[in-house]
């Protein structure tokens, strides 16, 4: 059977792995590039760059090219809102948003650099209550 050979993207990065920013905050740094390796139980650490996260938005800075998040373990910020192609309906406080993006700093703020934002603000309540439990269930599969 034929299977295309990998390109330097999909090498380049791993698929996201789902964190809370309180995970991020603890997290020991691999390097600039590297992204960061997150404490799991038992002593098992998970290296992660590309990170899938959710939160409320708290703060819009569209001068700054950046939105505030809270998810239920702390704040975050996201850099690069701008340039997210239909990333602007989520740009709004109280919004329930999903982003992907690249650590750019794990302490003592998280800072992601966005991929992609999703508004899912219709369901908050439901995506609110499983995200915890996603978060880590993938880490635990991922461990």
């Amino acid at each position: 059977m034929y299977k295309p050979a990998e390109t330097t993207a999909e090498r380049k990065h791993p698929p996201p792995v789902k964190v809370l920013s309180g995970q991020l905050r603890t997290a020991e740094s691999r390097g600039t590039a590297d992204g960061c390796l997150i404490r799991r139980g038992g002593g098992r650490s998970l290296p992660v760059s590309l990170v899938w996260m959710q939160g409320t938005v708290l703060e819009v800075q569209p001068e700054r090219n950046t939105v505030m998040l809270m998810d239920e373990t702390g704040t975050f910020a996201v850099q690069g809102v701008n340039n997210i192609p239909r990333g602007k309906p989520c740009l709004e406080p109280g919004k329930y948003v999903m982003v992907m993006g690249v650590i750019v700093a794990a302490s003592p703020e998280p800072v992601i650099r966005a991929v992609k934002m999703a508004d899912l603000s219709e369901l908050a309540g439901l995506h609110r209550r499983m995200w915890k439990l996603e978060v880590e269930e993938l880490q635990r599969v991922l461990a």
